[in-house]
């Protein structure tokens, strides 16, 4: 079996790992213009987009774990409706971003309230950004949909088309054509829509998929639609707070003044990218539990998650040691910012923690998408956000001023993990 996690955990890692780097190459862009705005502007452009878009995170991981049920129970009927479905969620939703845009914006810098600096470049990669909507929303239906049929290898190759024609084209633009944080923007506008055409080419002769010709009988279908609404609404309240939690942090942690604020945002750019690598294991949970429990195979599915737990902590571990060891030379990698580097350090063990303290959380989100229990996901994080993350934070920051903000996130983290623990036996193994 560990043969097996590693042939979906592997590419999943590439395909995770590929994300982070776009954005490390965009910060590094915008880390050597002239002011610290930009680090800030670029920094609570991505929160803005993560709210946004990952609050459509639900589709990719619904599609993970439904599919990945059918494919255990070789259902090819139910696999096909439920990418139907989710693309036609995805669309939709996508649509009514790009119409609301500007109440959007509005109620983001409300929200943010960002240094009269940040704004202009702040607004100028929104407006660009916001027109990726459909292309990226639908890449993570179908990246789920991949996911789910074991096929972690396209989802690879189709992560490596966007995210490296994305560096490429943001690279080019700011650093040959002088476009700035524009640059920035349309280089991932351009590269998520190539992602889906080649999705798309994927769906359509690996597996004999053409959307437009397919029965549209399933849209009448009453119980179904219930059940997945039921599951993507769950996941959705899940995802919201989650993002809550990661954009009130980050947007608390940019705005204390412009120099501690870019050092914030450089550390939560390395725990982004622990929290994508550890996810490969995560995603690769995702796929292996859902077949395992749609075929009923308890003794595989109890082996599979042990064994999952094991290759996540390891990873976390050496991550952990990365940052331990060479912190501050990957600090320089973002930046030419004696001032940013100097304060960032004083942060950098909670960066060192971080991976371990996050990996149970990861892996158990991925046993519960896995195996659909999404009511428990849901309850148990708004419980850690409502009474966990939030009144340790108000009282920390008081007390422990950025440190606080810190300890704040990371208990937040840890309670995830020990309440997904806790409720496993009820929520998970008493259904198979």
């Amino acid at each position: 079996m560990n043969k097996e996690i590693l042939r979906l955990a592997l590419p999943n890692i590439l395909t995770n790992l590929s994300i982070p780097l776009v954005s490390l190459v965009d910060l590094s862009l915008m880390g050597h213009m002239p002011s610290t705005s930009y680090i800030v502007a670029i920094g609570f452009g991505t929160v803005i987009f993560n709210f946004i878009y990952w609050a459509f995170g639900f589709l990719r991981m619904s599609s993970t774990g439904l599919v990945a049920q059918a494919f255990g129970k070789n259902d090819l009927k139910a696999i096909r409706i439920l990418l139907f479905r989710a693309l036609f969620i995805a669309v939709f939703g996508a649509l009514l971003l790009i119409f609301l845009q500007a109440p959007i914006i509005k109620f983001a810098l409300l929200i943010i309230q960002p240094d009269e600096a940040v704004v202009e470049p702040l607004l100028d990669y929104f407006n660009i950004r916001i027109w990726a909507a459909i292309a990226t929303i639908s890449i993570y239906v179908l990246t789920g949909w991949l996911l789910g049929m074991q096929d972690s290898k396209s989802a690879l190759a189709l992560a490596l088309v966007v995210n490296g024609v994305n560096a490429l084209l943001s690279y080019s633009l700011v650093t040959y054509f002088g476009w700035g944080i524009k640059g920035v923007a349309w280089g991932t506008v351009i590269a998520q829509y190539v992602g889906f055409v080649v999705a798309l080419l994927i769906i359509r002769y690996k597996y004999q998929i053409v959307l437009l010709k397919q029965s549209f009988i399933w849209v009448k279908d009453r119980k179904a639609w219930g059940n997945f609404l039921g599951i993507n609404s769950d996941i959705f309240i899940r995802t919201l707070c989650l993002i809550f939690a990661m954009s009130f942090f980050k947007t608390k942690a940019g705005n204390i003044d412009p120099i501690l604020g870019a050092a914030n945002i450089l550390l939560l750019e390395f725990i982004t990218i622990s929290a994508y690598g550890i996810d490969g294991f995560a995603f690769a949970a995702e796929s292996i539990s859902g077949k395992y429990f749609g075929i009923g195979m308890r003794s595989e599915f109890k082996k599979s998650i042990n064994l999952t737990f094991r290759w996540g902590f390891g990873i976390a571990t050496f991550l952990s040691l990365i940052f331990a060891f060479y912190g501050e030379s990957l600090l320089y990698i973002l930046t030419d910012k004696l001032e940013v580097v100097q304060k960032a350090l004083i942060y950098l063990p909670w960066l060192i923690a971080a991976p371990i303290v996050n990996s149970f959380a990861f892996i158990w989100d991925g046993i519960y998408v896995g195996t659909t229990a999404s009511k428990t996901m849901r309850n148990t994080m708004l419980f850690a956000t409502l009474f966990v993350f939030l009144p340790t934070f108000y009282l920390s920051i008081y007390f422990w001023g950025n440190h606080g903000i810190w300890f704040a996130f990371s208990l937040f983290m840890f309670s995830r993990g020990v309440l997904l623990h806790f409720f496993a036996k009820q929520s998970i193994y008493s259904r198979i």
